[in-house]
């Protein structure tokens, strides 16, 4: 399938215009966009239907949209009422009011009686709305949201910024439709816009510059698979350096996701307490003892240059004798992962960090390693990943995957990957240490680090999201996500082998995550 792009309201109002100037009128953009509403409506909604649709159309064009899902699901002898705040609109808006009036749509007025319904449209205000709604609109969303019927969203909920996923009072959606990509707000806003459906409407190619989503699709062609002729030497070797005392768990979830990943071989390095249990508690891994507060011997030098990737961070501890081991081994590494304590040991040495750029090299931090290590660029990340990410990737010269909702892939001169998958419950301690393993492993086996990186992301997130449907998201642990790989793959080999069946004009559906 063709990659998803992540819009901004500037870049959707863009791409409008670019199919405007390839000939292809905004009135019929605006057609298409209702009628694929429609069929997503009754697609969806198809038993409620016949209760009745109340379409709560704005002056604008997403109003328009809803204008023209009135009418299309007129045509169909649905029971449909238009309901619209008083005053002027836009001249197209204005337009499809006109027709869907003449075809016999029905309107009700925003303060008077209503008429039972089954479902309910949002089609108020768009992707370019700003602020809170004011009066008289934001009464007739309050009424709206009063209703006990599902809610679906044009282009998303009324209230939430698109651009920044700011909510301006308490919108939700039970669904949100919207038409050629994704907008950054329905990724930053996922508890209010309810599930999302990506439709065609006939836009153009996207400008390849654009943050793209992650998709199942694009991850299962990017796994490695395997051959009949394969051997441990040829499905990556990976080096884990962490596990201080009292942390050696975060260094063994690395390790077992970065086998769960398909690595062939998997070293630890840990203080020789920690090897001790660790042989006992994992024996498909290799270790090697070493203290951590000790320069690397030679054995440790030899692993990490025969090895494919490096990953170090995982229990790695913050004494400040840390900075320096990671220096030395970062150096000799083909290719490496930085996770957790071994970010933080660059606090205030970015340049040290990017000294050690010349080899593919991962940055994996959550927001407050993201803050401590790139503190200028933390008070926009999060109303802005994109371009928070984009900045630390250029300062360090590093790949750099932003955890969050959503999770932010950048690399200098390459177009951002964006990752929705996963829910709450990878909210807990060692979720990251299980990320490295499998991005380690992905490296690994030849994969470009932004690519790996976005990889690794996906595969989590779609783990979890296995893991929560077999017990529940409040109680996933990191080690499930591991024991859930193989679903997850298994799931793959069957999406790769027997695409499901294209249903126009759907190009992609999100379901909101699960939080139970």
């Amino acid at each position: 399938m063709p990659s998803l792009p992540v819009l901004s309201p500037d870049q959707s109002a863009e791409w409008d215009a670019s199919a405007v100037a390839g000939g292809v009128a905004l009135a019929t953009l605006m057609e298409c966009a209702g009628r694929a509403a429609a069929a997503v409506l009754a697609a969806r909604y198809a038993y409620r239907l016949r209760d009745g649709v109340l379409v709560a159309a704005g002056p604008g064009h997403n109003g328009g949209d809803g204008w023209v899902l009135a009418r299309a699901l007129q045509r169909l002898e649905i029971p449909v009422w238009v309901t619209a705040p008083p005053g002027s609109g836009a001249e197209l808006c204005l337009a499809m009011a006109a027709r869907a009036r003449a075809a016999g749509v029905r309107e009700v007025a925003p303060d008077g009686p209503w008429p039972s319904i089954g479902v309910a449209v949002d089609a108020l205000l768009g992707t370019g709305a700003r602020g809170a709604p004011r009066a008289p609109m934001a009464a007739l969303l309050d009424r709206i949201l009063d209703l006990e019927v599902p809610i679906v969203a044009i282009d998303g909920p009324t209230g939430v910024d698109l651009a920044s996923g700011m909510s301006h009072g308490a919108p939700r959606a039970d669904l949100s439709i919207t038409f050629g990509g994704l907008r950054r707000g329905h990724l930053l806003a996922r508890d209010e816009v309810g599930a999302i459906v990506v439709t065609d409407i006939g836009h153009p190619p996207a400008d390849p510059a654009w943050p793209t989503l992650v998709t199942d699709h694009q991850a299962a062609d990017w796994l490695r698979h395997l051959r009949s002729r394969d051997h441990k030497g040829n499905r990556g070797r990976v080096v884990i350096v962490g596990g201080d005392a009292g942390m050696l768990g975060a260094a063994r979830m690395a390790g077992r996701s970065a086998f769960g990943a398909g690595a062939g071989l998997v070293h630890v390095v840990a203080p020789p307490e920690s090897v001790a249990a660790l042989v006992q508690a994992e024996p498909d891994l290799q270790t090697l003892a070493h203290r951590l507060d000790q320069p690397p011997s030679d054995a440790l030098l030899d692993l990490v240059r025969r090895a494919d990737a490096l990953v170090i961070g995982p229990g790695l501890g913050r004494d400040a004798s840390r900075r320096a081991l990671i220096t030395v081994l970062v150096a000799e590494a083909r290719a490496a992962v930085l996770d957790a304590d071994a970010l933080v040991a660059f606090q205030g040495a970015v340049p040290e960090l990017r000294a050690l750029a010349g080899r593919p090299l991962v940055l994996t931090p959550h927001p407050g390693e993201f803050r401590t290590l790139f503190p200028d660029l933390a008070p926009g990340r999060e109303l802005d990943p994109w371009a928070a990410a984009a900045g630390a990737a250029a300062a360090s010269g590093a790949t750099v995957l932003l955890k969050g909702v959503p999770t932010v892939v950048a690399r200098a001169e390459r177009p951002a990957l964006t990752v929705a998958a996963g829910n709450p419950g990878l909210a807990t301690g060692g979720s990251g240490d299980v990320l490295s393993g499998i991005v380690g492993t992905a490296l690994a086996q030849g994969l470009a680090p932004e690519i790996a990186a976005a990889f690794g992301a996906q595969v989590l997130g779609r783990a979890a999201d296995l893991a929560a449907r077999r017990s529940a998201a409040r109680t996933l642990r990191p080690m499930d996500v591991v024991a859930a790989l193989a679903d997850l793959w298994r799931e793959w080999e069957v999406l790769r082998l027997a695409p499901p069946v294209a249903r126009p004009p759907v190009l992609f559906e999100l379901d909101r995550p699960q939080t139970v």
